[in-house]
Parts: structure tokens; C-alpha cells; sequence
């Protein structure tokens, strides 16, 4: 594989998405990722179409992008034999990563104290629900449970009196992995300088807390509770807000700069009158007034599509974005033309994949090949790590592997 990590061998012991997605990233940043997976049915995230929603589907994308480019072990790690060969794996490791419990890591022997006394180089990142330390961790957790709700996620976005909203899968899995991938490289740049690697730490609750980190560091530097979302027909910028068109799509006015952007959007509704109404005179006036102005706009892009007010913004220098589903997303222009969609370098019967999101121009990466089989790779990384024909039979009649 090519890329910036090209040479980095990556040991991954993580179920479900947060670890295997920061494995994920590293394979298509040119890191040799080989994911150890018990034998038989592997990651729970497998099956999770049938676990979670009971539909038994022969494709699982959102397995294939968190775990393409990897090559699978299946190993039994409920024995001290197969928990060694583990730790010889890593022995020969740049980095280690997994998204199990502390206390299961340190049970099984595959703690950092113990595999940075066989291999001092080894850069050994925790990617956890609530952290490494304190009471809750080894809570079980999701990024349901630590993202978004305890981290305040769903709080922040939830309306008084209102109900918090449902999160898409994996939304807090992902934003982790980036950090917990971030981590694992300046941990390979400080390598380089000292000779040791260390251990790094990310976990779903704090890169929650740091994503609402405007409304936590307010109440961390002044005290006082930050205030709670309002409704959109209370927004007090009226001009960085949500409005439907005419043809029942949504779009969002970007206006941050309220007074600067003002006599454009007045320009575009063709409301010049608003300019000079006393309660439209500056954002201090317009946020008094939010409600009656919110609702004039309301009436006035009731008049025309989406793709009409698309033609005016341009041409007024309105900024403004379109509300797009995950469907529209996938067809985006702007987004295949920055690579956000990539073509499978093998047929599985879906002829484009999704891209992660960072690329390098000069040492570029691709999407490897497709997710592996359970164990796929048992053989050929056993050989690696010096385990002859011989000693494997012999894995294979303990049932040490498949």
C-alpha cells in the first residue's frame, strides 16, 4: 500500500467502530493493519445489521469502510497460548491499537506496561468510552452512551421541553478515531526523535466534550451555565439560520457577520424596505425582533425553490448551504471532485466506496482492498512473526486458530 504511513505495522485488537476505525484510517494512510478477531464470527460489527436491526444482508458497508485494507487473524484469546502469540505480534509492532476495556487488556496480559517491556518502541493508543482511569473505566459504553449523551452532545442539541434526538450510528466512533489517529502519528514524530513510543489516550466522552467545547470551556471560564438551544424561530442572528424553500427543501443562511451580510440578503428577498425599518437596524435591534423577522423571511422563501434562491444567493453573494440528506451527499459534485468518493479496487457488488477524510499530496494514499474474511490473513501472519507449517498445525488442532 502506498501513503504517508507506508512501512508502519499496526497490531488492531478493536471490536465494533471506534478502534477499527482508527485502524481503518491508518490502512488508508499506508499502515500494514493486521486486526486480530476471535475466531469464528469475528467483530460483532459483522453481523451488526442483524443484531441491531434484524436484517440479515450479505454486504455491510459500514463494516467494509472501517476495516478495508486490513489483513484478519482469527485468534483465540482466552488462553495464555494465543494471548502470546498476540503479544509476539506486537513485538514486532510500530503501533498498537485497541478499543477493549482496560481491565480485559490487562487481564489478557496485552496491557502497555507489559508489551512496552518486550518492544520500547511500540506506540500503544487506548481508544475508550470513558478514559483510562477513574470509576467508569471499564464501563461499557458506545458512542451512544459516552459521545453522545453523557458528553453533553444530545443535550446540546435538544430543545427545552423537547426530546433529544436520535444519533446516526457511528457519528462519535468516527470523530474519535480522527483523534485517536492524530495521536498515533505525533506519537511516531516523537518516536523518531526519542526512540521510545509511549501510550495515548483518547476516549469517546472527552473528544465529545471537546466537539460542544464552546459551551463547556464558557461555563468552565466564567461559572455560569451556558443557555440551553432554542428553536430555530428564536435564533437571534435571524440571519444565520434555517429556512425552507418553496419546494420544501431546507437550506441554512450562513450570515455570521450579521451587519456586514445584511443589506446582501435585503438585496435578494428584494426587500430593500427592511434596510431602514427601526427593527432591522443592526443584529442588536434584529435579535430583539427575531421572531417577526424570522417570520417575514419565513413568508418570503415560501415564494421560490431551493434552486431559485441557489441562483440569487450567487448572485447577491448570500452565503448560504444547502441541508442535504446522506443520499444527496453521496452525489455531491463538490464532494467527488475533492475524492470523497473512491472507487473498490475489487467487486463486491457496490462499485464506489466512501474516502477518509484526510488526504496527502504528497505521499497520497488510497482505500486498500476490501474488508478481509474472518481469519483471511491467519497463515500468512503467523509465518511472518516466524511460526512455522508445523507449529501451525498444531495452533489448529488446540484451537488456538480456525
Amino acid at each position: 500500500m502506498s501513503g504517508p504511513l507506508e512501512g508502519i505495522k499496526v497490531v488492531e485488537l478493536g471490536f465494533w467502530v471506534a478502534g477499527p476505525a482508527t485502524g481503518g484510517i491508518l490502512a488508508d494512510w499506508g499502515a500494514d493493519v493486521v486486526k486480530i478477531e476471535p475466531p469464528g464470527g469475528g467483530d460483532p460489527m459483522r453481523g451488526v445489521f442483524m443484531t441491531a436491526v434484524g436484517l440479515d444482508l450479505p454486504i455491510n458497508p459500514p463494516f467494509e469502510l472501517d476495516n478495508r485494507g486490513k489483513r484478519s487473524l482469527a485468534l483465540d484469546l482466552k488462553g495464555e497460548q494465543g494471548r502470546e502469540i498476540a503479544r509476539r505480534l506486537c513485538d514486532g509492532a510500530d503501533v498498537f491499537v485497541s478499543n477493549l476495556r482496560p481491565g480485559a487488556l490487562e487481564r489478557m496480559g496485552l496491557d502497555y506496561e507489559t508489551l512496552a517491556a518486550r518492544n520500547p518502541g511500540l506506540v500503544y493508543c487506548s481508544v475508550t468510552g470513558y478514559g483510562i482511569e477513574g470509576p467508569d473505566r471499564d464501563r461499557a459504553a458506545f458512542d451512544i452512551g459516552a459521545f453522545w449523551s453523557r458528553a453533553g452532545v444530545a443535550g446540546m442539541l435538544t430543545l427545552p421541553d423537547g426530546t433529544p434526538p436520535v444519533q446516526r450510528g457511528g457519528m462519535g466512533d468516527h470523530t474519535t478515531a480522527v483523534s485517536a489517529s492524530s495521536a498515533i502519528c505525533a506519537a511516531l514524530v516523537a518516536r523518531a526523535r526519542t526512540g521510545r513510543g509511549q501510550h495515548v489516550a483518547t476516549s469517546l466522552l472527552r473528544t465529545g466534550m471537546y466537539v460542544v467545547g464552546w459551551d463547556v470551556a464558557t461555563k468552565l471560564r466564567f461559572g455560569a451555565d451556558t443557555a440551553p438551544p432554542g428553536p430555530r424561530e428564536l435564533a437571534p442572528n435571524p440571519i444565520s439560520n434555517s429556512y425552507r424553500a418553496g419546494c420544501g427543501r431546507w437550506f441554512w443562511l450562513i450570515c455570521l457577520e450579521a451587519d456586514r451580510h445584511w443589506p446582501d440578503v435585503c438585496r435578494a428577498i428584494e426587500r430593500p424596505d427592511l434596510l431602514d425599518d427601526p427593527r432591522c437596524t443592526n443584529i442588536v435591534v434584529r435579535r430583539e425582533n427575531a421572531a417577526w423577522l424570522i417570520g417575514e423571511l419565513d413568508a418570503v422563501f415560501a415564494t421560490r425553490t431551493r434552486e431559485e434562491w441557489a441562483a440569487i444567493f450567487e448572485r447577491e453573494n448570500v452565503w448560504w448551504a444547502p441541508v442535504q440528506t446522506a443520499n444527496e451527499v453521496a452525489l455531491d459534485p463538490q464532494v467527488r471532485a475533492n475524492g470523497g468518493v473512491v472507487p473498490y479496487d475489487g467487486d463486491a457488488g457496490q462499485p464506489e466506496q466512501m474516502a477518509t477524510p484526510v488526504d496527502f499530496l504528497g505521499t497520497p494514499g488510497e482505500p486498500g482492498r476490501l474488508a478481509p474474511e474472518v481469519g483471511q490473513h491467519t497463515e500468512e501472519v503467523l509465518l511472518e512473526i516466524g511460526f512455522d507449517w508445523e507449529e501451525i498445525a498444531g495452533l489448529k488442532e488446540g484451537g488456538v486458530i480456525p
